[in-house]
């Protein structure tokens, strides 16, 4: 029986950020690249070894960092950035760590989905608000922010769970690269 690929696999097409590129360029190619970079990630594997919790004793998947950078694009670029009313994909005040403990082989297909077109959302949403400086409409613990601060933030946001990434699929299946 063949496997089926959650996300088949794809060529490299990512495109290296400017070496001499303004504040906006470079926070919108780094942050595009870091996406592009979570689905390679987990391209050609199944729901089995993308809910694979391979780096014990921690539960993390590459299903639930997925999950988590879900949450994270909705709640940057709705709740915060235009001050929507974003409620908690996978999270709840009973499974606070929901995004990354609950994603299970059933939901991975459906997880991944909601990763995509969540993306579609948050980049017509960043590339609207065009100034990186002025207070954006919401707020964070009680505090103004603008839009660069949260860009640098999704960058370190991806940053960081791209490394454990990229140990948990050497874990599930050796493949190792940038």
């Amino acid at each position: 029986m063949p496997t089926h690929h959650v996300v088949p696999e794809r060529a490299d097409e990512r495109i290296d950020p400017p070496k001499l590129a303004g504040d906006r360029e470079s926070l919108d190619t780094w942050l595009e690249l870091y996406r592009e970079t979570v689905l390679l990630k987990v391209a050609g594997l199944d729901a089995e070894h993308l809910a694979r919790r391979a780096v014990p004793p921690s539960s993390l998947s590459l299903l639930g960092v997925i999950r988590h950078l879900t949450e994270v694009e909705e709640y940057w670029l709705r709740a915060v950035l235009l001050d929507e009313d974003v409620p908690d994909r996978y999270c709840t005040p009973d499974r606070p760590d929901g995004d990354f403990e609950d994603g299970s082989p059933a939901t991975a297909v459906a997880d991944v989905a909601a990763y995509e077109q969540v993306l579609v959302t948050a980049r017509a949403t960043a590339a609207a608000w065009s100034d990186l400086d002025a207070p954006v409409r919401g707020l964070r613990h009680g505090e103004q922010l603008n839009l660069r601060w949260i860009l640098v933030h999704l960058v370190e946001e991806y940053a960081r769970h791209l490394g454990h990434m990229d140990l948990l699929r050497e874990a599930v299946d050796g493949r190792t690269g940038y």
